[in-house]
């Protein structure tokens, strides 16, 4: 999975740093924005084409898993554009000189989209709230409260672009093909069941399984169960996928009813399942390409066969949904549900943002065994089956 220039339709556009002045074709707000919205849909329409694209935008998303999933994408092709390089660490100007690091001269800057806000007084906010039903969907500081009015393109550099004092990155070792160390294993599963209890699942390890599947996810009783006879990296490589459909594929799921559900695209379920647990993995340091490889070579005729039932279904009141914004929509929801798991799972690395640090690498493991019952995992011989929402 070697990363490869990725040409766009058109070069993105791009201010030179320390100051100098922009060219003359420095584009407004609509038109940034607009830009780098062509520039997303050109790769997500090689993602659809290529799913060795889709490989290259998990692996990304497993360095900056602080970004969002089209932020993710934006800075990836502009990387690509100017070598063969990824972006590992990304701030603004003025963030990399507050940390004695400074852009480089002649360097362009990144292009990440971020929210134009503006502030609600609280008579106007006290009137959208009496209008709107259930509590306030974007609290405040008490006095007043922001609101997104639209979008603007906001530069950034990447770590690669700058020089100046030496900056410690915590980043977990390059993934290996063999198996990753034992205690990294039990500390990853142990911040899985962790995320888990957060979102009140309970976990069977099982010596019986719906299909013999290693995992599968069951949301009317809030139970993930997992294989029994699994070796440990693939118990947790199972948790981390089945806890991608406890998040993603329950019941009423709103957007992936747009294009179909769980039960209808039961294959691209798997590969946002997947590509979840190859993002939380891979972010750990554990290499997941081989295994994961069988669920998302599916990929691209998934998002298609998505993209055909959405154009069945469409009625008056219900427009279909194209293959592009099909596999936006993926790509946001698996960044999405990988950054809350490993905001709990906290691997090496800032996830892309300067200024968030996780732990270091050698306070990421620990060498004692987990215990099930602390762990709150349940080790049940037997186990009755359950009738799974989603198979793993």
């Amino acid at each position: 999975m070697e990363p490869t220039t990725q040409p766009a339709t058109r070069p993105l556009y791009a201010v030179v740093a320390n100051g100098g002045a922009p060219p003359a074709t420095h584009p407004g707000p609509a038109e940034r924005v607009a830009e780098l919205t062509d520039g997303l849909y050109t790769l997500l329409t090689e993602a659809v084409d290529d799913p060795r694209q889709w490989h290259r935008l998990l692996d990304t998303s497993a360095t900056l898993w602080r970004y969002s999933g089209g932020n993710i994408a934006l800075l990836m092709l502009q990387m690509a554009q100017r070598g063969n390089m990824r972006p590992t660490l990304v701030a603004g100007y003025k963030d990399w000189v507050r940390h004695g690091r400074y852009v480089l001269k002649g360097e362009h800057a990144l292009y990440v989209i971020a929210p134009r806000t503006a502030r609600i007084a609280p008579n106007e906010a006290a009137a959208i709230d009496s209008a709107m039903d259930g509590p306030p969907a974007a609290p405040g500081d008490g006095v007043n409260r922001s609101r997104i009015v639209g979008w603007r393109g906001q530069a950034v550099f990447d770590v690669s672009q700058t020089e100046g004092e030496p900056l410690f990155i915590p980043v977990p070792g390059a993934p290996e093909s063999g198996p990753p160390e034992p205690a990294a294993v039990l500390q990853l599963w142990e911040s899985l069941t962790a995320v888990a209890r957060e979102a009140r699942f309970n976990i069977v390890v099982s010596d019986t399984q719906m299909g013999l599947a290693d995992g599968f996810t069951d949301h009317a009783r809030q139970l993930i169960s997992v294989g029994s006879w699994l070796a440990q990296d693939e118990r947790v490589a199972t948790l981390a996928h089945e806890l991608a459909h406890a998040s993603l594929h329950v019941p009423g799921d709103a957007i992936g009813a747009l294009y179909g559900n769980s039960a209808t695209h039961h294959g691209l379920a798997e590969i946002e399942a997947e590509s979840v647990a190859y993002v939380v993995l891979r972010a750990h340091g554990i290499d997941r390409g081989p295994q994961s490889a069988a669920y998302l070579a599916g990929w691209a005729d998934a998002v298609i066969e998505a993209e055909a039932d959405a154009i069945l279904r469409c009625t008056r009141d219900r427009m279909p949904m194209s293959r592009v914004d099909i596999a936006k929509s993926v790509l946001g929801r698996v960044s999405s549900v990988a950054k809350t798991i490993l905001e709990t799972t906290n691997p090496p690395g800032f996830g892309g943002r300067l200024g968030i640090p996780g732990p270091s690498p050698s306070s990421n493991v620990t060498t004692h065994g987990v215990d099930p019952r602390r762990s709150g995992v349940l080790h049940q011989s037997g186990a009755e089956r359950l009738g799974p929402s989603v198979a793993g």
